[in-house]
């Protein structure tokens, strides 16, 4: 179990200016990279390996998830 309790949570650039689907995530957290919706920040993370969190940022930038 990862304690994200003291976590410094950023928005997603990719989500828009009037709230809505946003996602947060926290740097700084050894190996993982923590990911929560913003409209729940109590609720839920998850947590993704570094590797696997850097394929799917650059999969977005790249179109693959359009729909």
């Amino acid at each position: 179990m990862i304690d994200l309790t003291g976590a410094t949570w950023r928005k997603s650039t990719y989500s828009g200016p009037q709230g809505g689907d946003c996602v947060e995530v926290a740097d700084g957290v050894p190996g993982v990279m923590p990911v929560r919706d913003s409209k729940d920040p109590e609720g839920p993370a998850l947590v993704f390996g570094v590797d696997a969190w850097t394929a799917f940022v650059a999969d977005v930038k790249a179109g693959r998830f359009s729909a």
